[in-house]
């Protein structure tokens, strides 16, 4: 079966189901968007609300590493730099949500879709492998940090009771496993426009547990008497070599692009902006900016307030990796947050994997009871196809996890190997074939040099992160995490 076909299949399973949807109104167009789905809802503010939740994740507190690795030149630099091709290209890919006319061309409802209207053939393929396998490295990293934070609650506490002293160790399998179970029971939410309260949610853990680390780095710094760190980041000798530096500094770049990564989902977010006027790529630039300039924001006084509290000591982990231990109940606080905006960015980040996975199917066996047949309870849609391979993903991840508890490693490979290809080179090449930029031209070339320049940066994090990736697994046990 063709893609193309089993689209049309999809089409045609999914048109009783969203009779369902609208019970009793399924004749009115005023319910019907221009492709005869239910009516879109989404603004401006849900848009953002679902790329903060997104975008200021875990990786946030990472940050302080990353810049202690580059120093207080080359660290904020490169953030800013990273901001600025995030916010451009995120542009460039909303221009391609409709092919044709921006207010009435055909409607691309994945990333998949937008490539393969746009570019078509072996690329379609090339996107759909590494789009859905980054974001399932994501849920599998975003389940070892959730994990990490309800440990550091744990030891926060034995910490305060025993003395900073005391090893305070445990295992953060059982914390994977509730996180896990958690998340088998949000999976059964059906899509992306009925998980916005969750992304608003996790929005505000988010600034919630990024505002904690910041006043925790300004105090300490202000407990130091003035500002740690130096402008070109870590020293070499006392344990770290040039080479480990060179690695480190090029796993820091990983490390800041999976913190402003998005662009993977951007496609399916614009799909739940309400219909023209404006145009959702209007709307969605709106939300891009928005999104990235309060991220970038925090970003900036998180990861330079971090090192200038730790300087080259900074843990990969501000609120995990125990460079503060008091006040605990803050700290306690703060991890929370981060769990509870875990459990929301997950959702987003796995909606788009788990709407690809069921269109396939249900083109496949558009007649079958057993994948089309559902039960709503409030938010919830219950089948027992969804509920059986849901929590069979939730599993997989979660087991995976267990096996790769190392986050600072996990983060920096996975923003590196999706940076160039999600956010960059296909957002450049379809903005160029849709608007039909001349070859040879300026913008044409500008493009392309954007496009080579953040590919040598990609490789180049890849490498670092990898060598960091081995070197940890040189001495790690499988399940002793």
């Amino acid at each position: 079966m063709t893609m193309a076909a089993a689209q049309n299949g999809v089409k045609q399973a999914a048109a009783p189901m969203e009779v369902s949807l609208e019970a009793g109104n399924a004749g009115d167009a005023d319910w019907r968007d221009d492709d005869g789905r239910p009516r879109r809802t989404g603004t401006v503010w849900t848009a953002s609300s679902h790329i903060i939740t997104a975008v200021i994740g875990s990786g946030v507190l990472s940050l302080a590493w990353a810049i202690a690795q580059l120093g207080w030149v080359a660290g904020p630099t490169a953030m800013l730099l990273f901001a600025f091709v995030t916010y451009y290209t995120a542009t460039l890919l909303a221009e391609c949500y409709r092919t044709g006319d921006p207010e009435t061309g055909k409607r691309n409802y994945t990333y998949m879709d937008a490539v393969r209207s746009n570019l078509g053939g072996a690329k379609v393929t090339f996107c759909g492998v590494i789009q859905y396998a980054n974001l399932v490295g994501i849920a599998i990293g975003y389940t070892i940090a959730s994990a990490i934070s309800m440990r550091a609650v744990r030891r926060a506490g034995c910490f305060h009771a025993e003395g900073h002293g005391v090893p305070c160790k445990s295992s953060s399998n059982p914390y994977m496993i509730l996180f896990g179970a958690v998340q088998i029971l949000f999976s059964q939410i059906p899509d992306f426009d009925q998980i916005w309260w969750l992304s608003i949610v996790a929005a505000v853990m988010s600034f919630t547990y990024s505002s904690i680390g910041l006043s925790l780095g300004i105090a300490q710094t202000i407990s130091n008497g003035g500002f740690k760190g130096s402008l070109t980041g870590l020293s070499i000798g006392a344990g770290v070599t040039s080479t480990q530096k060179i690695w480190r500094s090029l796993q820091a770049f990983g490390d800041i692009a999976f913190a402003y990564s998005f662009a993977n989902i951007l496609i399916e977010i614009q799909d739940t902006i309400k219909a023209p006027p404006p145009s959702e790529a209007k709307v969605m630039s709106k939300a891009a900016r928005l999104s990235v300039a309060t991220t970038t924001i925090f970003y900036m006084l998180c990861g330079c307030m971090g090192y200038a509290a730790f300087g080259d000591a900074a843990p990969d982990n501000l609120l995990t990796g125990f460079g503060f231990y008091e006040p605990f109940w803050l700290l306690d606080v703060a991890n929370v947050a981060i769990v509870i905006h875990l459990v929301g960015a997950y959702q987003v980040f796995c909606q788009p994997i788990f709407a690809f996975v069921e269109r396939r199917a249900n083109a496949a066996w558009p007649n079958s009871a057993f994948i089309a047949k559902e039960l709503r309870v409030g938010p919830f849609s219950l089948s027992v196809f969804r509920l059986t391979w849901r929590s069979a993903f939730v599993c997989l991840t979660t087991v995976v996890a267990m096996l790769l508890p190392f986050f600072g490693n996990v983060v920096g490979l996975l923003g590196a190997v999706s940076f160039w290809p999600l956010t960059v080179y296909f957002p450049v090449e379809m903005y160029i074939k849709q608007r039909k930029v001349p070859r040879g031209s300026t913008k044409w070339i500008c493009l392309k040099t954007l496009s080579v320049a953040c590919l040598v940066v990609s490789i180049a994090a890849a490498a670092g992160s990898i060598a960091d990736v081995i070197d940890a697994l040189k001495v790690y046990r499988p399940f002793s995490g």
